[in-house]
């Protein structure tokens, strides 16, 4: 059988036809499908995906926290209220024009373990899920629909490059995800690498961040609405050095979102 004459048969007509091409492919896909799952039921078998709040194994439709944990997440709601105790830390203070937090934790809480996974031990994936989460919930409020731009507090880059990663940037990626906005990382800067703030008194937390942060590209913030994103805010003696620094620009306008208050 020549060639010419095998392309001119039935058999390689139907072989070569749309609707046969198209069902090969369907079943392709079907047993790729097929195959993944059974391989991602393997790997939940040996690797099972735990809640990173109960640690309790999580079902195929759940990512980062149970259903059960993410419906107990103490949220604060705050965003909803103009005057809250996130931001009346700010009150005769600076210029803050509305400030919120996205849940509360207490010491010992099973809440208290999303920061510590986020902050030591590199789960980034759990700062980028309440992130999300947590701008799907400012989109409610007016006072947050307006954000034309997202700056996480920065670290120092010694410590970041220590750490891997800044926290407070990937829970702003999720943030500005929900609220469809860009992060910006290059115009707030640290520009000393301080101590840590834990447990030091109220009056030695803002002394140890006076003046610590710098602003360049001035001209991408100017007229701009500002998100600053933290991870925990406590005295707010951090955000409130960041916000005196960003007010320097011209017609800036600053609200804070931290995912927790202490």
């Amino acid at each position: 059988m020549t060639t010419e004459y095998f392309k001119k048969s039935k058999i390689f007509r139907s072989y070569s036809s749309p609707g046969y091409i198209n069902n090969v492919k369907a079943q392709y896909m079907k047993l790729k499908k097929n195959i993944t799952g059974i391989i991602d039921d393997l790997a939940g078998l040996f690797f099972p995906r735990i809640c990173c709040a109960c640690c309790e194994v999580l079902h195929k439709h759940e990512e980062v926290l149970c259903t059960l944990c993410l419906y107990r997440l103490p949220r604060t709601n705050f965003h909803m209220l103009a005057d809250n105790s996130v931001s009346r830390l700010f009150w005769g203070k600076v210029q803050v024009f509305q400030a919120t937090a996205f849940f509360i934790f207490s010491k010992g809480s099973h809440y208290q373990k999303l920061i510590h996974q986020l902050k030591y031990r590199g789960k980034k994936e759990v700062g980028y899920y309440l992130g999300r989460i947590f701008g799907n919930d400012l989109k409610e409020s007016k006072d947050y629909r307006n954000i034309d731009m997202v700056i996480p507090v920065p670290l120092h880059p010694g410590k970041q490059k220590k750490r891997g990663f800044n926290q407070s940037e990937i829970i702003a990626e999720g943030i500005a995800f929900s609220l469809n906005v860009n992060v910006n990382v290059s115009s707030l800067f640290r520009k000393i690498n301080n101590e840590t703030q834990t447990r030091k008194t109220k009056f030695d937390r803002w002394n140890n961040v006076k003046e610590i942060f710098g602003v360049k590209n001035e001209e991408l913030l100017e007229n701009k609405h500002i998100l600053l994103v933290d991870d925990v805010v406590t005295t707010g003696a951090t955000l409130e050095s960041c916000v005196n620094t960003l007010l320097m620009v011209k017609n800036i306008k600053v609200s804070i979102a931290t995912l927790a208050a202490a």
